[in-house]
């Protein structure tokens, strides 16, 4: 999702390129967090994932199919095809974990605007 909603971004000429974009690298956290707690190299496994999961979205290749289904192998440091490990995950918990996460974000980044609106005076 990360790296679809980077290209996605850079089809956008408004100021709104610039969300989408950090919307994007706050994905990466998740991959990031993980990898750090199982005391691995965060920056070379996301990397690494980033990379096949693009080639995975630009490729005309059906040979890089497979490549979406790639995910963090942490026990072994790696990346592995999660479909053929057998991990699958339900994509309405996802869903309405992504979403549940954006409308908290936008929760608090109404009542930021909010507060700094005022001053010690009154409105600013």
């Amino acid at each position: 999702l990360s790296v679809y909603l980077e290209d996605y971004a850079h089809t956008i000429q408004t100021r709104e390129q610039l969300v989408i974009q950090e919307y994007a690298d706050a994905l990466l956290v998740i991959p990031k967090t993980l990898s750090v707690n199982a005391a691995k190299d965060a920056s070379e496994l996301v990397a690494k994932l980033r990379s096949m999961h693009a080639k995975g979205q630009h490729s005309e290749d059906s040979n890089d199919d497979d490549l979406k289904f790639m995910g963090l192998d942490l026990v072994n440091g790696t990346i592995r095809n999660n479909l053929l490990a057998g991990v699958v995950e339900p994509a309405i918990s996802k869903i309405k974990s992504l979403r549940f996460a954006t409308e908290a974000a936008i929760t608090i980044l109404r009542i930021d605007d909010r507060i700094t609106l005022y001053d010690t005076k009154g409105l600013a």
